[in-house]
């Protein structure tokens, strides 16, 4: 079973559309075939995002929040206790580098994927939604 980081704008195209792979992954993520990997700090930043793009999404602050909660049950909770910033080009998408290096990660799934290049560096992998769902072998 892979272990990922969901970047916080899959989590926004999941919820936003019903028809592509974000929406996909959100669909297969209590099936076990991969675990999300959380922090503290990333869980806020889910929060706040999708919070402030509630009335885009189509969804009330107490949905957002079950949604929240839910990945919290459902996922790996980690600490981190050191800071490596700043080493990509938004400080936000540090934080779920920090998380990726600490929890040793199978890899981070984003659409941002220029932004994370220098991950490579250190062996962190990214996937698109895409990507990831074929490594999953979910592609149809």
């Amino acid at each position: 079973m892979f272990r990922v980081i969901l970047d916080t704008n899959v989590l926004v195209a999941g919820l936003r559309s019903n028809r592509g792979a974000s929406y996909q992954l959100l669909q297969r993520v209590d099936e076990g075939s991969f675990t999300p990997v959380l922090s503290v700090p990333l869980v806020f930043e889910y929060e706040e995002v999708l919070k402030r793009q509630s009335r885009y999404l189509g969804l009330s602050h107490k949905d957002l929040e079950a949604i929240v909660d839910y990945l919290c049950d459902i996922g790996e909770h980690r600490r981190i206790f050191f800071l490596w910033r700043p080493v990509l080009p938004d400080p936000r998408d540090d934080l779920i580098l920090e998380l990726a290096v600490e929890a040793g990660v199978d890899g981070v799934v984003t659409f941002n994927t220029r932004d994370f290049a220098p991950a490579a560096a250190i062996d962190i992998t990214i996937w698109t939604p895409p990507a990831f769902l074929e490594r999953l072998g979910e592609v149809r």
